[in-house]
């Protein structure tokens, strides 16, 4: 267990709320950070409020480490880009071969407010839910953007930054699993129930995997992992 602190970009959805229980697993002092970038699903910040009240009420020892949270106004990100998850466009593969959900830029710029907060906090660790494995082609979930950023944060700011990305190389049937092996069934029905991971931010519409409309990218994902970490669970009991 290290002492020092953690910061986590917690968004309200499912990876970064099971980053959120890894980092309560392992530091002392947890703050969370989240952003409002003009997102078409920006009913995701409530399900953070949700989510972080679940889990002090369910879990009492890491309630004590939790610390402060905030939300930052990055509005200006959304009027500077021309994505699906800023405009109300059908979502689509572009020309590039990159889905138009990608906002270029938006998790350099997340992490770089991230570390500045850090840095003012004294927390040495920004946890974030980036994945290499089952990701949407965004090149900044690359472990290669993040070790790059890691290395200009530590020489720009002059410190020590280690940003952990702890769901790098699982897909989401085992990020599913982490939060088992992390809280148990009570953290996984709290991440089902309380997160929103859908692009379109449907709340409306409940599922076996948790809210969210069913069709965009976001929840067919979050769907077919949940699904598989099923399967696997019965294929366990079964064994």
């Amino acid at each position: 267990m290290s002492g020092d602190g953690a910061l986590v970009l917690f968004s309200g959805g499912q990876d970064s709320a099971t980053c959120l229980a890894w980092a309560l697993d392992r530091f002392e002092r947890v703050e969370t950070i989240g952003f409002n970038y003009g997102q078409r699903h920006v009913v995701e910040l409530d399900a953070r409020i949700e989510f972080r009240a679940g889990l002090e009420k369910a879990f009492p020892a890491w309630a004590e480490k939790l610390g402060d949270d905030r939300v930052l106004d990055l509005s200006v990100l959304g009027e500077i880009s021309d994505t699906a998850l800023t405009r109300e466009v059908e979502i689509a593969t572009t020309a590039s071969g990159l889905p138009n959900t990608f906002v270029p830029g938006r998790n350099i710029v997340f992490l770089t407010f991230a570390a500045a907060v850090a840095y003012r906090r004294g927390l040495k660790h920004v946890v974030t839910g980036v994945c290499e494995t089952d990701f949407s082609g965004y090149p900044d979930c690359r472990d290669d953007t993040i070790k790059a950023l890691q290395v200009a944060l530590n020489l720009g700011m002059q410190s020590r930054f280690v940003l952990d990305t702890p769901l790098m190389w699982i897909d989401k049937a085992q990020t599913w699993l982490l939060a088992e092996q992390l809280g148990g069934p009570p953290l996984v029905d709290l991440i089902r129930d309380r997160t929103l991971t859908c692009y379109n931010g449907d709340v409306e519409h409940n599922n076996e995997w948790g809210r969210g409309c069913g069709g965009c990218p976001a929840c067919d994902l979050r769907a077919k992992g949940y699904q598989k970490f099923r399967s696997m669970a019965r294929e366990t009991s079964d064994a």
